[in-house]
């Protein structure tokens, strides 16, 4: 099994959930985050003054799946999530050991 872990923009969330949808993945947990990379935060004008905005909202999507997932979903994340601009997100790929449903006991893939 893996972890996707995927930043982007906040606006890209219901074109991602579809793609997920469309491949069979609905659950997955989402956190509202900030944060800056590349893109190094951006210049905004409220009342004639500017100011600096160096955290960047953005949305985190964790999603757990089975081995033989995790390039469509890769792929679909990416797909969704693109812009072609400098702030698109990054998706990180970590391997699960194991996993446990508390409610049932299952363990492994039958617990995802």
């Amino acid at each position: 099994m893996k972890k996707i872990e995927a930043i982007v923009r906040p606006h890209k969330l219901d074109d991602i959930k579809n793609k997920l949808e469309e491949l069979g993945v609905y659950g997955m947990t989402i956190s509202d985050v900030r944060g800056s990379g590349r893109q190094k935060g951006k210049t905004e004008l409220y009342r004639g003054a500017e100011y600096q905005i160096s955290l960047i909202p953005k949305i985190k999507l964790e999603i757990t799946v089975p081995n033989e997932l995790t390039e469509n979903v890769i792929q679909a994340i990416q797909s969704a999530a693109y812009t072609g601009e400098i702030g698109d997100g990054k998706i990180f790929i970590i391997p699960v050991e194991e996993t446990l449903r508390i409610r049932t006991g299952e363990r492994g893939e039958k617990a995802v």
